[in-house]
């Protein structure tokens, strides 16, 4: 069982790569024009607030699907982590195919990722809560249900075909451990102003 558990943290780890990265590439390079144009609704509250710029958007999805390209080209070369067998992000099921298919998948998953976090970032402006209040369970997965989301929407057969149940457990599971690592990491980097 510890082996089965080990290879879905590596397969989930590996699959969702373009998806946990972006935010952080969104965070790194974002600044300029906020995506909502520091427009407010009827409630007197900014859309989104400043924390979600178009520059990131666009460094974040770019990056994102760089991972994913990269992933691909290693795989193409035959790599593999201790002898698992990694999957690729193509509807045929080939490791290492790059194609249409696989381009919508990373794409699903960085731009997904990214959409979650601007939805929740709106739901947290009708709440009354200011950029980088925490509000738990939504903080650390927003991004990973819009990456789910998304990517079921565009990509379903590829989804259910590379993550069983034990590997969507697990990413589950260790999503809010990275998700508060990085964002500590982020922190102590000067880079978010708060460590959640």
């Amino acid at each position: 069982m510890l082996a089965e558990i080990g290879t879905a943290i590596v397969i989930g780890l590996w699959v969702m790569l373009p998806a946990y990265l972006p935010n952080s590439f969104a965070a790194l390079f974002g600044g300029g024009t906020p995506i909502d144009f520091g427009k407010t609704m009827k409630d007197g509250r900014r859309i989104l607030g400043d924390g979600k710029t178009w520059r990131g958007f666009f460094y974040g999805t770019a990056l994102g699907l760089l991972t994913g390209l990269i992933a691909i080209f290693l795989l193409s070369k035959g790599f593999h982590f201790f002898g698992i067998t990694l999957p690729g992000y193509s509807a045929t099921g080939v490791a290492g195919t790059f194609d249409k298919s696989a381009v919508i998948a990373i794409l699903s998953l960085a731009t997904g990722a990214l959409f979650g976090d601007m939805a929740f970032s709106f739901l947290k402006r009708r709440l009354g809560l200011q950029r980088g209040q925490a509000l738990p369970l939504a903080d650390q997965y927003d991004f990973l249900i819009g990456a789910f989301v998304l990517t079921a929407i565009t990509s379903f057969g590829w989804l259910a075909a590379t993550l069983d149940v034990l590997t969507v457990i697990v990413i589950i599971i260790m999503t809010p451990i990275l998700h508060l690592g990085t964002n500590i990491a982020g922190y102590l980097a000067g880079i978010k102003n708060e460590p959640w």
